[in-house]
């Protein structure tokens, strides 16, 4: 039996809609390999920009910011755009409280009438 988080079963589920990954679950240091290995691969195969859905994550650690932060940069060095599409209110603050908000690009939603 392995000890740590017995009874809890750590989900993050990608799924990829084109130049569009949609996280689901919690964005932290567990799963940030395979969402960096899915963000790189939709920079190298796509020229459209990248869009980061995060309607569902729940919460997010200082180390999936830094990976959102550089990815960013990575991207916009290659020609592209990496933007986060509805970041949730706990997404927000951590970015806030990590300094890292002005290092990553949210979607700006047109108002509706």
């Amino acid at each position: 039996m392995a000890s740590g988080d017995a009874g809890q079963e750590h989900r993050m589920d990608i799924v990829s809609q084109g130049h569009t990954l949609v996280l689901h679950g919690d964005f932290d240091v567990r799963s940030t390999w395979e969402v960096r290995n899915a963000i790189y691969e939709r920079i190298d195969t796509f020229d459209d920009d990248v869009v980061i859905d995060m309607t569902d994550v729940s919460t997010i650690d200082l180390t999936a910011l830094r990976l959102l932060a550089v990815a960013t940069r990575h991207a916009w060095l290659s020609g592209h755009h990496l933007t986060v599409r509805n970041p949730g209110p706990a997404v927000r603050r951590m970015a806030h409280l990590a300094r890292l908000a002005h290092a990553i690009e949210v979607e700006r939603v047109a108002a509706t009438a």
